[in-house]
């Protein structure tokens, strides 16, 4: 039943300001007529050296903002402004209940409370933030262009450094366990490598985190890329690093143990995996970038009838596209012998190009099933994936 909104506010306000009880809040959506700069904001009690505070992470379509304060008067100030600015939803646990209010379109607060089966606990760690595989602070980061002269992430360049602290992260995952060299440094490339931001990162978390003796090569077709670069290896006294200039096709590497290749456009993707493939590394992550090649061809193509209301529209012709480019790129990738997974490597706040093709070299054969499938797919769509030209295959092997 509906209520006035007034005291269900004021209900809210004093849950939230109880730092006995408080377990953790969450306010969202917005009230008729009413524009929060935040989508969603999250608050709890931490212990900080000062004392007791409320902590408020308020998000926006980027990224994350954090503000603390002390439970009396600033805290009350901090939960007036957050109460007045229109969140149509709020979900509030205390140590021994749960209390839910939604504000109508009519201005009235739908209430409901429920006791919680069992007393909560409370965490009042300050960071509770997943453990970094690279610390934020670390001076890398300022010398590439991440962090500003202070230390701290730029806010332009949040979405580029979550990128990147994942993909590390990525690779992190499929090293553990793994075997390296022992008679040769650990040989790493990142085709495609512009900025060279991963190129850093991976290097950093490669070779002083992880510890390993590693060669690592960067490769772009820019001459500035590579002078830049260049440089700030040079700078940062990391003698294992270099950066040399040419295409992703024919850059003069003898050969790879990990390629890695963040956002190479359009068939260079195709052009990254390929030369992998050819070296037999036995790691491969690769994100993608946009997806033409294929787009072109279904756009010049009747697509399958059962298909066409799919391909009729731009914009699901473009994003099938994108699927089914990397759906054939995995499954070429494992008839090359690998063992190929796609998965997400970021949330797409950070970019809307957030898969990755994780392959590990395992030299078993093709499945009958597996060609049988990929053969059925490419025929039925008329295309021909770019990565099986460049692996020397016809669309049906």
């Amino acid at each position: 039943m509906a209520s006035p909104l007034a005291p269900a506010l004021a209900d809210i306000r004093a849950l939230l300001l109880d730092g006995e009880r408080l377990v953790r809040a969450v306010g969202s959506g917005r009230m008729r007529n009413m524009a929060p700069p935040w989508r969603r904001v999250e608050l709890r009690p931490v212990a900080l050296k000062a004392g007791a505070h409320l902590q408020t992470v308020a998000y926006d379509d980027r990224q994350a903002h954090t503000s603390n304060a002390a439970f009396g008067p600033a805290a009350e100030k901090a939960v007036d402004d957050l109460l007045a600015l229109g969140l149509g939803n709020w979900h509030v646990e205390t140590l021994d209940a749960t209390v839910q209010v939604r504000i109508t379109k009519k201005g009235e607060a739908m209430v409901s409370r429920t006791a919680a089966a069992a007393p909560r606990e409370r965490a009042l760690d300050h960071d509770r933030t997943k453990q970094r595989l690279l610390d934020p602070a670390d001076p890398f980061w300022q010398a590439v262009g991440i962090a500003d002269h202070e230390g701290r992430i730029k806010p332009t360049r949040q979405d580029k450094y979550r990128q990147v602290e994942e993909f590390v992260r990525a690779l992190d995952a499929v090293l553990k366990g793994a075997t390296f060299p022992e008679d040769r440094p650990l040989r790493v490339v990142d085709l495609g490598c512009g900025n060279a931001y991963l190129t850093f990162a991976a290097y950093r978390f490669l070779a002083h985190v992880r510890g390993l003796a590693v060669e690592f090569t960067g490769v772009d077709t820019k001459r500035q890329a590579r002078e830049r670069n260049t440089e700030l290896a040079r700078t940062l006294g990391w003698d294992g690093l270099r950066f040399i200039e040419g295409t992703i096709a024919e850059a003069p590497v003898d050969g790879a143990d990990i390629v890695l290749a963040l956002h190479a456009c359009d068939t260079a993707t195709d052009d990254a995996l390929a030369r992998a493939v050819a070296w037999g590394a036995k790691y491969v992550l690769a994100a993608p970038c946009c997806h033409h090649d294929l787009q072109r061809q279904l756009r010049d193509s009747e697509a399958p009838s059962a298909y066409g209301l799919v391909t009729r529209h731009g914009i699901l012709r473009e994003r099938f596209a994108d699927m089914l480019t990397d759906a054939l790129r995995a499954s070429l990738m494992r008839q090359a012998g690998y063992r190929a997974e796609i998965i997400e490597f970021v949330p797409s706040e950070h970019t809307p190009r957030n898969t990755l093709l994780r392959a590990v070299k395992t030299g078993a054969a093709p499945e009958a099933k597996a060609l049988a499938e990929y053969q059925a797919l490419v025929q039925e769509w008329g295309v021909t994936p770019k990565l099986s030209t460049l692996l020397g295959c016809d669309a049906g092997f």
